[in-house]
This record gives structure tokens, C-alpha cells and sequence, in this order.
């Protein structure tokens, strides 16, 4: 049986028949994990879990695919994929977001997408309307919280204005010239961070993954396999560690614009900010994407779906003929805009 999200239950593709989730009537929070007893490999053994993952030999995902599976496609490049033998030993995801929409929604947001993109060539709209399968994948994130407190240094500015005289075309001219007027000023800051999502995976790019944002983290679900029914899980390949550094990136940019707007005034330097960080805990989740890979044209387009909300991101496609045909029309508008200009002038 596989989970069908239009219906939120499992559902037999064979014969019909659903089921309810297992699910327990009031389940458990989603707990939080400490992050310093995972650096140190001392989190108990009911937080690991050993799952069959392979990886990709040509854009390196970590994919855990079904135990009677033995060869397969890579669901983000299309390679093939011989399935490994051995086991894999990680941290436990502990809560995910379901998909929210089926495969039917997604590929008609991708299909809206696409017609949205004027230079995108014809071809491959109409390719893409031909029900080819998207791949429903889980992937995996990491989620940070934590208390700091910052003390900064920096210098606040205030403009004013001065009035000089200069010289323009022969003759004295009274102006006024902008300057700052700066103060050294020391200060404090404190916030407490909530659930800083950084991305655990590295087979798709950036740009598109980041497009997929935002994400209602309020709806994320204690895990359970259910869930996955139907649907692939990929490992996480960016280590805890790491993760938490890319965590701090987003947390120090945040507290960089708390200490501008306690410095106040017209303008700010920052000189320096300390900050202390505790209470760091994090979660392993697992974030619901569909997956579409096309070749057109000898060109591979990869397109990526928000599982929760239907946004979509992908490669953007260009069609020559249609900026030919817009750099063409604007120089014919140009043209007879300038000679509409001339005929006036004369």
C-alpha cells in the first residue's frame, strides 16, 4: 500500500481498498536532540537507526530504496543504480511534513509553470504534458535551535547637511552637501532561534531547493513509515557538524541586522560582535519534494516541486527562436518610435 495525500490515508493501487495510518490517536511531540551529545556519539542507540541506502555513482544522492528492490533508476539523474547490500547507520528522523498534494497536482503546477515562462520552448511544455511519472521524494533537512546573547561594538551615523558655495559655468553657486557625523557605541543583543532549516542534501541544487521556501514547519509530524509509503527517503548527506555551521551562517546574518537596528541613527558600522551560543538542539526531518528530470532536445531540464505547497523551481529553459523574435520586435519598435520622434521634430 502507499500513502495517497490527496486523502491523507493508504491506499491499495491493485484493489482499491485504504487504510488509516498507524498512527497513535495523540502522538508524541516532536523532541528536540541535543547537539553536543551527538558530536560526541553518546545520543542512546533509540535515537540511530541502520537503513539500506545507495548512493548514485554519477550526482552522489543516498537514496533508501525498498528491501526487494535490487536495481533501479536514480530518482534525481536517472542513472541506473545497482542497490548496495550493506546497511547504513544514522541519526533517526524525527518528524516530517506529508505530502500535502499528489502526483496529478504537481504535475500540473510544473505544467503552469512552465507555460508562465514565455521564453521556455513550445516542445517541451507539450512534453511535459504527456503524464510522464514525477518521483516523490523525501528529503532530508536539519533543524537547529538555540539561545545567544551578542555584544557588539560599531560606530552610529547621523547626516546632516552643509551649505558651500562652488563655482558653476563662471558664477558662485550656493549647495548643499550631505555628511555623517559618527559615534563609537557599544551594546547587547539577545535572540533565541527557532527551527533554522538547513538543507542535509546535496543532489540537488541550491537555487532550486531554496525556491522551494517557504515551509509551514508548524505542520511537521512525528515520523512514521507510513508516511514513506509509495514515496522514497534520501540519507542525509551533510553531517551534523556542518550543518550546524551553515545553521550559524544564518543566525549570524540575522543577529548582524538585530545589531543595526539597536545601533539606530541614519547610518551603522559594525565593528565587532561576540556572540555566545547555547542550548543547541537539533532534529533530523524529512521535507516532501516532486521530482521531474526531462531531456528535450538533447538538454536535460530538472524540475523540483514543494510537496507541501505545489511552488515550483527548475532549470529555466530558453527557447532561441522566441528571443530572436523579442529582439527583432524591439528594434522595429524602436525603429518606429524614432521616427515618429523625427517626424515631430521636423
Amino acid at each position: 500500500m502507499r500513502f495517497d495525500p490527496a486523502r491523507g490515508l493508504l491506499l491499495c493501487d491493485h484493489c482499491g481498498n485504504t487504510a488509516p495510518l498507524a498512527e497513535d490517536k495523540a502522538p508524541p511531540a516532536i523532541r528536540e536532540l541535543d547537539f553536543q551529545t551527538a558530536l560526541e556519539a553518546a545520543l542512546p542507540a533509540s535515537e540511530m537507526e541502520e537503513t539500506r541506502i545507495s548512493r548514485c555513482p554519477n550526482c552522489g544522492a543516498e537514496v533508501e530504496f525498498d528491501p526487494d528492490i535490487h536495481a533501479t533508476d536514480c530518482p534525481f539523474c536517472a542513472t541506473p543504480v545497482v542497490i548496495d547490500t550493506g546497511t547504513h547507520r544514522h541519526i533517526k528522523p524525527r518528524g516530517l511534513l506529508p505530502f500535502s498534494i499528489d502526483e496529478a497536482a504537481a504535475q500540473e503546477a510544473m505544467r503552469d509553470w512552465l507555460g508562465s515562462l514565455w521564453f521556455a520552448p513550445n516542445g517541451l511544455a507539450r512534453y511535459a504534458r504527456r503524464g510522464r511519472r514525477m518521483q516523490g521524494i523525501y528529503v532530508p533537512y536539519w533543524t537547529f535551535d538555540a539561545e545567544t546573547r551578542s555584544r557588539y561594538r560599531g560606530e552610529r551615523g547621523t547626516v546632516y547637511y552643509e551649505t558651500r558655495t562652488v563655482m558653476r559655468d563662471g558664477k558662485p553657486q550656493r549647495v548643499s552637501v550631505q555628511r555623517v557625523r559618527w559615534r563609537g557605541v557599544t551594546g547587547r543583543v539577545a535572540r533565541f532561534f527557532d527551527d533554522v532549516l538547513v538543507l542535509a542534501s546535496t543532489s540537488l541544487p541550491a537555487d532550486h531547493t531554496d525556491g522551494l521556501a517557504p515551509w509551514d514547519l508548524t505542520a511537521l509530524t512525528p515520523y512514521s513509515p507510513d508516511y514513506l509509503a509509495g514515496f522514497r527517503a534520501e540519507g542525509y548527506q551533510v553531517p551534523l557538524e556542518e550543518g550546524f555551521t551553515r545553521a550559524r551562517a544564518v543566525m549570524d546574518a540575522q543577529i548582524a541586522r538585530d545589531v543595526r537596528f539597536d545601533i539606530g541613527g541614519d547610518r551603522q558600522r559594525i565593528h565587532a560582535i561576540e556572540t555566545d551560543v547555547s542550548a543547541v538542539t537539533f532534529k533530523h526531518v524529512l521535507l516532501p519534494v516532486w521530482l521531474a528530470a526531462y531531456r528535450y532536445n538533447g538538454k536535460s531540464f530538472r524540475f523540483v516541486v514543494n510537496g507541501q505547497t505545489g511552488r515550483v523551481r527548475g532549470a529555466r529553459p530558453y527557447s532561441t527562436i522566441k528571443i530572436a523574435l523579442a529582439v527583432i520586435a524591439g528594434l522595429i519598435l524602436a525603429a518606429i518610435v524614432g521616427y515618429v520622434y523625427a517626424m515631430q521634430g521636423g
